[in-house]
């Protein structure tokens, strides 16, 4: 499988009124290498970095560190949101952002829409001069655009890896010639490319190119079409989602082993498409919790997108569920041909607030066929093997981001939303913290 190296220094900071040792007292590890849990367990984190992990009445407890009681509670590693959208660092919605995303546990970003700004950032996340999750971030998106002709689209990628981004972002409208040539040099020069599939490439000649993520499963619907079916036009929808009438499903399964056999991930982001598809009233989406956190104005965008596709012509709610259906068949053929699944949710976007729609994502793995065990594993372990970072694990040596839930996420995924404190880059944020800083960004009524 394929491992990303993030061009990155990873700096540790902590805050000057915390102490340089935490340490999670009597509580329950779930490292997320094994489905099992280690209980009564004492966990000593030292500058950033899990030092020590034993019984609770074997190991002492520094002097001077803070004291975290774990009685009846989980430790766990933080989880990624693979598919982010990130706003330019001098915007105003960066820091809710960030706050949404790290009282959920969500301890890493991988930005899918990058900007020139995002390179500071990421550098001022890691150091802890910014507050938030580190940052993966692809560099602006090539698309049909943005890109007018092969050279045009290898200079980019040139131009893009000696800036410093972390891979490429690829959207729809490339022509098939250059796709080749983006994929080409970025091969040459050792950046991952991630993303859409353009419907001139298709998901066989991209998985051919290399691509490292294929992304909200797109191409998938398309590739699953017969042979003799006419693609010369017609109306597909949201992501190919009303071709699924017309699909052979008898492929799946070859498909998910040739997805595995070239190494690429998939991030499925499940609940973007079926919330936009399914056929949950607007009004329920709308009244949520969490969009108190939102904008009213960016609220009543995600209600005219919902409204809007439902009463698109050729819309049918019928072959969409047929679609949901097709979608998780295929999340769980991937997953079991070892075609590697990781978390995203594709936040914020239609009524995905950032941080809780991880939450729902993770719902729906299980909802497809995983377990809870293998849908955490999405946004945590494998995330790290991904990336090539020493994360997502609660092991000895890894760098500490972690999460404290009031309960067991192996035995009800609904579970990783009851989270009692934060643990990033090494820094302890309780849930009185948390609050804090989610308390500006409430507001009364709805949209």
């Amino acid at each position: 499988m394929r491992y990303w190296i993030p061009l990155i220094i990873v700096v540790f900071a902590v805050r000057a009124a915390v102490a340089d040792t935490t340490v999670f007292v009597n509580v329950n590890v779930i490292s997320m290498i094994t489905d099992t849990v280690a209980s009564q367990r004492t966990v000593i984190v030292t500058d950033g970095r899990i030092a020590t992990i034993g019984n609770v009445d074997v190991v002492p407890v520094p002097e001077e560190a803070t004291v975290v009681d774990g009685t009846d509670r989980f430790l766990v590693p933080g989880l990624a949101e693979m598919h982010a959208h990130v706003p330019d660092a001098a915007s105003a919605d960066l820091d809710r952002y960030f706050a949404l995303f790290v009282a959920n546990g969500v301890t890493t970003l991988r930005g899918m829409l990058g900007r020139p700004s995002h390179l500071q950032l990421r550098d001022d996340l890691l150091s802890g001069k910014v507050f938030g999750p580190r940052l993966i971030t692809s560099g602006p998106s090539l698309n049909g655009r943005s890109v007018s002709g092969a050279a045009h689209g290898e200079r980019q990628v040139r131009e893009q890896h000696a800036a410093g981004y972390d891979f490429l972002k690829i959207h729809p409208g490339l022509d098939a010639q250059e796709f080749a040539a983006i994929a080409n040099t970025a091969n040459e020069l050792g950046m991952p490319f991630a993303g859409h599939v353009p419907s001139s490439v298709g998901v066989r000649n991209a998985l051919a190119a290399g691509i490292a993520t294929i992304d909200h499963l797109d191409g998938y619907m398309a590739a699953l079409l017969p042979s003799n079916h006419d693609r010369s036009g017609g109306y597909g929808g949201f992501f190919d989602v009303l071709l699924a009438n017309q699909v052979n499903t008898d492929e799946i399964e070859a498909l998910a082993a040739a997805t595995a056999s070239a190494g690429t991930w998939n991030v499925p982001t499940q609940v973007l498409i079926e919330q936009l598809i399914n056929e949950i009233p607007v009004s329920e989406l709308r009244n949520r919790p969490e969009m108190q956190y939102m904008p009213v104005a960016t609220v009543r965008r995600w209600v005219d997108a919902k409204e809007s596709q439902l009463a698109e012509r050729g819309f049918s709610s019928a072959v969409a569920a047929q679609a949901i259906e097709v979608r998780r068949a295929l999340i769980l053929a991937l997953h079991q041909a070892g075609g590697g699944i990781l978390l995203g949710s594709d936040a914020p976007q239609i009524f995905n607030v950032p941080g809780f729609s991880l939450h729902d994502e993770l719902q729906l793995l299980v909802a497809s066929g995983l377990t809870p065990f293998e849908a955490l594993q999405a946004g945590t372990i494998n995330v790290a093997r991904f990336l090539g970072l020493d994360t997502g694990a609660v092991e000895v040596g890894r760098q500490a981001d972690l999460v404290l839930l009031d309960a067991n996420p192996l035995e009800d995924i609904g579970n990783s939303r009851r989270i009692h404190g934060v643990m990033l880059r090494g820094t302890w944020y309780s849930s009185g913290d948390i609050e804090r800083r989610l308390r500006p960004y409430r507001r009364a009524g709805n949209p």
